[in-house]
């Protein structure tokens, strides 16, 4: 009995197949000969039957084809998103790099300018390359050193006026002091014709970035305004180089002198490129001659030094001293005993010829 079930379910299921295969070849006889003779009612039949389907599968195309147009459209606009993200940091990096480049190359033009003019002055460039934290203000670090021709006590300038001297030079950098500093002096002059007055300029610890100019008279012609460069004096800065301008003028500490602040000429603020002064064409100052002396009190040294060499070789050598002179005493008395004796004999022959005259 079962068996015969299931003879009865396979051969439903053959039939199904063989009418789907009749179906299926019916209409692939029946699209095939379309061109070839007319059946409206087929056709109409046909279209009816199959239009939802065909409907249906339009539009599962098309959400497809928009679906994956949409996916497509995103990933192509994140890459281009991110492409467009790195192009925009490496321009950022290169804009900044330019601006430095800039910056950099307008502080050498002017830099170099100042090498052209100042041509008594021989100039290595150098760049700033560190500051002392506890000395912010006075002390600063060059990448030159004695492998460039730099020495302690020589000058650092920029376009713009002073900024100090080496103070230690090793191989390849160099410590220079500022003239901020409290413990620098600068021997410096008012630049006005009818002024020069002359003065030291020293750094100041109540501003450290205002120095100020001591040592000047009451009575000296100073104003504010008045642009204060180095006298040459001292054989460090060369004469001539801007230090400043006044800004304001007070007594000092004693009440005897003025003291004169200073705006410097250079923004220590900003400090990245300076130039040593290797050497200089200029002729060093005269050296200052001592005043005329009262006559009796001179104090003059070559004296005073000549005077101390013959003291320390006569008590060198007191025995030598004491013979010469007991030589020179003998000696002495013997040409004193001579004279004597010449003139004896000279006054009998005068008698003599006295006598014979008067015979």
């Amino acid at each position: 009995m079962s068996r015969r079930v299931r003879r009865d379910k396979h051969s439903g299921r053959k039939i199904w197949v063989l009418i789907v295969v009749l179906v299926s070849v019916f209409c692939l006889i029946f699209f095939a000969a379309r061109g070839r003779f007319q059946a409206p009612v087929a056709n109409q039949a046909v279209a009816v039957v199959l239009s939802p389907f065909e409907r249906g599968i339009s539009w599962v195309g098309s959400q497809l084809r928009y679906l994956t147009s949409n996916i497509w459209d995103i990933a192509t606009v994140h890459e281009q998103n991110k492409m467009l993200r790195n192009e925009v940091e490496q321009l950022r990096i290169q804009n900044v790099q330019a601006s430095e480049f800039a910056a950099e190359n307008e502080r050498l033009r002017a830099l170099l300018g100042y090498k052209q003019a100042a041509t008594q002055f021989n100039l290595v460039a150098a760049q700033v390359v560190g500051r002392e934290s506890a000395t912010w203000t006075s002390m600063i670090v060059i990448n030159r050193g004695t492998r460039d021709g730099i020495r302690e006590n020589m000058a650092v300038v920029t376009e713009k006026g002073l900024v100090g001297h080496v103070v230690e030079a090793d191989y390849t950098t160099s410590k220079v002091q500022l003239i901020l500093d409290p413990r620098s002096s600068v021997g410096t002059l008012i630049q006005r014709a009818d002024s020069r007055v002359v003065g030291i300029v020293e750094g100041n610890l109540n501003d450290p970035l205002m120095p100020h100019m001591v040592n000047i008279p009451k009575t000296a012609d100073v104003i504010e305004g008045d642009i204060v460069v180095t006298s040459g004096f001292g054989g460090i800065y060369p004469k001539g180089l801007v230090v400043g301008t006044v800004t304001s003028l007070g007594m000092d500490e004693g009440g005897l002198l003025v003291a004169a602040t200073l705006e410097p000429a250079v923004d220590f603020q900003r400090l990245e490129d300076v130039a040593v002064i290797i050497s200089s064409s200029e002729a060093p100052p005269d050296p200052l001659e001592p005043p005329a002396q009262t006559p009796g009190t001179e104090t003059d040294p070559k004296t005073q030094l000549a005077e101390q060499k013959a003291a320390e070789a006569a008590s060198e050598a007191p025995a030598d001293t004491d013979a010469s002179a007991g030589n020179a005493d003998a000696n002495a008395a013997g040409d004193a005993n001579n004279t004597d004796a010449s003139n004896t004999v000279n006054a009998a022959n005068a008698g003599n010829a006295g006598t014979g005259d008067a015979q």
